[in-house]
């Protein structure tokens, strides 16, 4: 299973814009469902947001969707620190990523 964390700070006059796009990315993923995907994307007070993706073998790209490309584009102009992602491992999970 893939496990990725996302980190990134957003500039104040973009940060609604940001979220909106990203939340254009779960609407898309409510309407197709894809299997073996797992989202949750959380925002800081300060602008920062944290995107918690995991993946099973042979679930979609996330670049499959088209939500998810409009909000990839012009992503780096809209931050003040740009995205660092990184792949984690799951120390602990209670009920927040299911089973």
């Amino acid at each position: 299973m893939k496990q990725i964390l996302v980190r990134y700070r957003t500039k104040p006059e973009s940060a609604d814009t940001n979220e909106k796009l990203i939340k254009a990315v779960f609407d898309e993923l409510g309407e197709k469902a894809p299997q073996g995907i797992r989202y949750l994307t959380l925002r800081q007070g300060n602008g920062t947001f944290v995107h918690v993706f995991t993946a099973e073998e042979g679930a979609p790209a996330m670049m499959e969707f088209a939500s998810f490309r409009a909000f990839q584009d012009g992503i780096r102009e809209r931050c003040i620190e740009p995205p660092d992602a990184t792949d984690v491992t799951i120390v602990g999970n209670y009920r927040m990523l299911g089973a």
